[in-house]
């Protein structure tokens, strides 16, 4: 299941990331369609680059992923309940570990993309809604097509779009980590998880893409 879920990473998360050109931020369907766009044309460009130096893999994540995606959100999720448990500093060094945890697992995914064709749901930019949902097929020939959505919510200050989760043939990654980190730290404690996370950090990244 875990391989198979890296492999859906790799295909996928490349899809919200920043393309060369400002994305519209108060559209999620542009976000999503203009963001996977552009950073499967900057992966393919630099592959050469990438194969030399794996780890420049993390290097284009948080160049291109973060600015678009709600870390401190998905973070705060995963902390749960016992968020009123702890200090502010605490909740910034797991969220930092969190991050770069996130970074080093969606660089190893990224890693694995192999030039598939993407298929992005086009909907009515949403009125109202606090939170969205955007379907993208990837296509890849001799294979299955791998059904996928993006969670993306408002900032209700600027009205821009993040994405906060994404699941794959049912499978929430987000959910996934909340019951992996989020039982480890009512267990273990905050701390622990956080280091835990930042010698798991610590490893290279790999590339076995073409």
């Amino acid at each position: 299941m875990l391989n198979w879920f890296k492999r859906t990473l790799a295909i996928l998360l490349v899809m919200v990331a920043i393309p060369a050109f400002a994305i519209n931020m108060h559209d999620p369907y542009a976000l999503v369609k203009d963001a996977a766009t552009n950073t499967f044309s900057r992966l393919e460009h630099e592959t050469d680059k990438v194969k030399t130096d794996p780890n420049y893999l993390r290097t284009i994540v948080r160049e291109e992923l973060l600015p678009y995606v709600d870390n401190r959100f998905a973070a705060y999720k995963v902390i749960g309940k016992e968020l009123r448990n702890t200090t502010p500093e605490q909740r910034d060094r797991f969220v930092n570990a969190f991050t770069d945890y996130i970074v080093a697992t969606y660089a190893d995914a990224l890693g694995k993309y192999n030039k598939q064709t993407i298929q992005v749901e086009q909907g009515a930019m949403p009125a109202d809604q606090k939170e969205v949902s955007v379907k993208v097929d990837v296509v890849e020939s001799g294979k299955p097509d791998i059904n996928v959505i993006f969670q993306l919510r408002k900032n209700s200050k600027t009205g821009e779009w993040r994405v906060f989760d994404m699941v794959a043939e049912g499978i929430s990654l987000l959910a996934s980590k909340q019951s992996e980190l989020g039982g480890a730290i009512r267990q273990k404690g905050i701390d622990s998880v956080s280091q835990m996370l930042e010698e798991h950090n610590k490893k290279p990244a790999t590339f076995v893409g073409s």
